[in-house]
């Protein structure tokens, strides 16, 4: 769905200045009347398959309610530029009705003042609320204030194996009970300089690619991203540490860790049988089916029996256009190509993870996991995703402070205590700042 994975940084100085800005040339509409002419505006992110199938959908919409036009359009070239189009949209107070956004977002749009709540919405039964995983719930309520947006994608990390490769060295493939100790050794044996070829892959980018694949790790050893109590850097624990230090050994003392600049070049070294293990998401599935790859997935290498993985859904958030009635039918259409039925139709029929837990029995979706092998074993993964990675304010540069901290230590060039000290200053002022 995604063009590429989230590498985004954070516009929010852009759209704090634009919820100032917008908001001063158009009557407001307060009062709701369901059969008024609607058209809305829907930014989808969407590119190719996708985007077909979300238009199909949208006419059905309009088909059953002959009063609302829905104006679809990708609304940038790429999802990473509809943060600032939003912002500029602000401004000009021409917001969209809906719109793709990133999780990591979410607290900037929140702080806007442009979008909706639609927390009375989330909490009719009808709407199964429930259903969707802890993270995207929470994703969708950023400050546990305002439910801003439903799920539009919900995804996690796991552990993908080339077993050409692993066949090749004569190691046995990995098994849901590994431990990290056993994942480093297997690492280490597969390998060959001589084939140049690599036992695992990791980001080295700085971006936030980089920083959310080290949080499963920390989790894992009892730390936490942030205090609880303040609101302030907690990565930098001895939790963190020995996270980052078990990931330091094997890239500068095993040299077993290909470390990839560009988030993209390991996946394709991947499928091409030179990389044997990748921690990586659903979204690689397709071009693994293409390429032709043997590989096998299982859910992440644990500590102490702990598997835990990270999430990072997104929304379809929602915006408020001081029209009660577009906010009425932004509301409901979100709400219908959300629900299982729908969701059949667009998120698993692109080879996406479905939105709700429901759907993982249903015939819709255990017919992709055959096209796609590993679907079926990256969903039930979604049970490890047992916290959600930070959406607060603040939180894209303390990823950015940690991304360049994990990049510098694997590349042999600073020790993981000193490298996330000195990221836990910059994230803290980050914080602070919002």
């Amino acid at each position: 769905m995604r063009a590429t994975r989230r590498t985004v940084l954070s516009v929010a100085a852009a759209l704090g200045v634009s919820s100032l800005l917008g908001g001063c040339g158009r009557e407001e509409i307060t009062v709701l009347d369901t059969d008024a002419e609607v058209q809305l505006v829907f930014w989808s992110g969407q590119s190719d398959e996708a985007q077909d199938l979300l238009q199909g959908l949208v006419e059905e919409f309009q088909q059953l309610h002959p009063n609302v036009r829905i104006d679809l359009s990708p609304g940038a070239s790429s999802t990473e530029e509809l943060l600032q189009k939003l912002a500029a949209s602000f401004a000009a107070d021409q917001a969209p009705d809906i719109s793709y956004t990133f999780g990591s977002w979410a607290s900037q749009l929140e702080r806007s003042n442009r979008t909706l709540d639609i927390t009375s919405t989330a909490q009719d039964p009808d709407v199964r609320w429930e259903e969707f995983p802890r993270a995207a719930r929470d994703t969708a309520r950023p400050t546990g204030r305002r439910t801003i947006g439903f799920p539009a994608v919900v995804d996690n990390i796991s552990l993908f194996y080339n077993t050409t490769v692993f066949d090749r060295a004569g190691v046995d493939h990995p098994t849901p009970e590994w431990t990290w100790e056993d994942f480093r050794t297997a690492a280490k044996v597969l390998t060959d300089p001589a084939t140049n070829t690599f036992g695992y892959a990791y980001s080295v980018s700085g971006s936030e690619e980089t920083t959310w694949q080290l949080w499963p790790h920390l989790w894992q050893n009892g730390g936490a991203v942030l205090e609880e109590s303040t609101g302030r850097s907690a990565f930098q624990s001895q939790a963190g540490v020995d996270a980052l230090e078990f990931l330091r050994s094997m890239a500068v003392e095993d040299r077993s860790v290909y470390l990839d600049q560009t988030d993209t070049k390991f996946a394709q070294l991947f499928a091409s049988d030179r990389v044997a293990m990748m921690t990586s998401g659903p979204w690689e599935l397709s071009a693994l089916r293409t390429a032709g790859t043997s590989y096998g997935v299982v859910q992440l290498p644990g500590t102490d029996g702990d598997h835990q993985t990270v999430s990072g859904p997104d929304l379809w958030t929602l915006f408020d256009n001081r029209d009660v009635n577009r906010a009425h039918w932004a509301t409901e259409f979100t709400r219908w190509l959300t629900s299982a039925e729908q969701d059949e139709r667009f998120n698993v029929a692109v080879g996406n993870l479905p939105l709700r837990l429901s759907e993982a029995t249903s015939p819709a979706f255990l017919a992709q996991a055959r096209e796609l092998p590993g679907l079926d074993v990256i969903e039930a993964n979604a049970a490890n995703a047992r916290q959600t990675r930070p959406t607060v304010p603040g939180y894209n540069g303390l990823s950015e402070a940690v991304g360049n901290a994990v990049a510098h230590v694997l590349q042999g060039r600073g020790d993981p205590r000193t490298a996330l000290q000195d990221a836990a200053e910059v994230a803290d002022r980050a914080l602070r700042r919002g």
